[in-house]
């Protein structure tokens, strides 16, 4: 009797067979899947094409911070209320702004001496996650640091004080530094803001760039984007299926993706042989757009519940594999800082549940000593049904730390007057947040560098009450 050793070779086949005959239904639904995964990596990749080819950085219509490739633009003051890019703009801070192609070359961020200005500089990836820690919360020294791609193996220069390696080549950069809405500090912020740059590490000799970005370049405004009243349109199902490619070869796999790439790569080649499931395809992510992406730009549809309706996120610009949170928060507030960075609280309704509408007024009393809890500061922001500033008489669209005018109440405690009409009474008057007139708004709250009660839960905002 002979023994017979058995072998076999087991050949891992990824996805479909290439070739495969697929159904149109099939394809649909991979297409509506992939539709929704991949949004917010489209929406930043499209945003890197729109302005690569600029000729320098320059304010676009004169109010939105735009850059070429590997280039930032730094603003001067707050944002104005005419911005269509990013929805959720706040009026806390100075933004800049600036896509990276670190396929093309590596890059250098200039990091000043900001003293004890509460600052951060948001570093995301293609799938909005942050990949580097550069802010006031980590202690981070004033110098330069390098951002390099997942291929990258050159030199590191010296002089360069860290390198921070992107998972994906694609990416976006929004510096972001506190100011007081005083005359004061927006003469104080600009020697500080002018030493903020980014560029290729080409251009890098060791020796900090100056800028005047008080003094940049104003761009023609670009009448295609945000007509609607709503945030510029970035992911255009139209072309999505066309664009699926550029994602999925600008970021590699996370663990456990590789199947669903390979599925995803199935379908484009089929839709590239078949115009007919091209055509059902882009017909899907059509419907995806409007009953799946679309619902996620109101904030009750997603998060995590808290108490008086208020809903939260914990994972911001650390999403990994949680497509639902990812997309949702893409579409409805996309660039938010991770959390120990910044925490979110979002809020659309009323304390009986009804949806917050300038028809009526409100009033949000924080206790004595109940104010967020933060070591940066904390922010009470009014937006639109889109998302955006409403303009109104007094030109404000928050309350905060950064106003030095509110009053307290006798007890201690600080209420926020929120309605269209001004108030009458003066203290009410200092605590007004213009609501605009007969049409829904959201609520949302800031805390930039929280401390543990708001990072842990034991700290959540207080009711919105329809006034008396």
């Amino acid at each position: 009797m002979h023994n017979v050793a058995h072998t076999s070779t087991q050949v891992e086949i990824a996805g479909p067979v290439r070739g495969t005959r697929l159904t149109e239904a099939y394809v649909r639904m991979v297409a509506r899947n992939a539709y929704f995964w991949a949004w917010p990596m489209v929406n930043i990749y499209n945003r890197r094409l729109k302005f690569k080819d600029l000729p320098e950085p320059g304010l676009m219509g004169g109010f939105v911070p735009v850059a070429p490739l590997n280039h930032v633009c730094m603003l001067s003051d707050y944002i104005g209320p005419q911005e269509r890019m990013v929805a959720c703009p706040n009026q806390d801070v100075v933004y800049g702004a600036g896509s990276i192609g670190l396929d093309v070359e590596p890059v250098v961020l200039q990091v000043p001496d900001f003293g004890e200005r509460f600052w951060v500089y948001q570093v995301v990836d293609l799938r909005s996650d942050s990949f580097a820690d550069i802010g006031k919360m980590y202690g981070t020294a004033p110098g330069f640091y390098l951002l390099v791609g997942p291929d990258w193996h050159g030199d590191v220069p010296a002089g360069i004080t860290r390198v921070f390696r992107s998972s994906s080549k694609t990416g976006f950069v929004i510096p972001r530094v506190f100011l007081d809405d005083t005359p004061q500090d927006r003469q104080a912020i600009l020697p500080l803001i002018n030493q903020i740059d980014m560029y290729p590490l080409s251009a890098f000799d060791g020796a900090p760039k100056q800028r005047d970005w008080a003094r940049v370049a104003r761009l023609p405004a670009d009448e295609s984007q945000g007509n609607s009243g709503g945030e510029a349109q970035w992911v255009i199902p139209a072309s999505f299926i066309d664009e699926l490619p550029l994602v999925l070869d600008d970021a590699s796999p996370l663990p456990g993706e590789q199947a669903l790439y390979a599925e995803l790569r199935a379908v484009v080649e089929a839709a590239r042989q078949n115009p007919e499931l091209k055509r059902a395809m882009t017909d899907e992510v059509g419907k995806a757009e409007n009953d799946l992406v679309g619902p996620l730009l109101q904030f009750r549809n997603y998060g995590l519940p808290l108490p008086h309706h208020w809903t939260t996120q914990s994972n911001g610009a650390a999403f990994g594999t949680d497509y639902y949170t990812r997309t949702a928060v893409a579409k409805s507030n996309i660039f938010v800082n991770k959390p120990n960075e910044t925490k979110y609280f979002y809020q659309d309704l009323d304390d009986t549940g009804q949806r917050l509408d300038g028809s009526s007024r409100y009033t949000v009393t924080f206790p004595a000593g109940q104010l967020p809890p933060v070591q940066g500061f904390w922010s009470l922001t009014l937006y639109n049904q889109h998302h955006f500033f409403s303009p109104n008489a007094i030109e404000r669209y928050s309350v905060g730390t950064k106003n030095k005018t509110l009053i307290a109440n006798p007890d201690g405690s600080l209420t926020i007057y929120v309605q269209a009409d001004a108030p009458s009474d003066p203290v009410q008057q200092a605590n007004w947040l213009p609501a605009p007139e007969g049409e829904a708004f959201s609520l949302y709250i800031r805390a930039y560098w929280p401390q543990p009660a708001v990072t842990d839960g034991s700290w959540t905002p207080p009711p919105v009450r329809v006034a008396g």
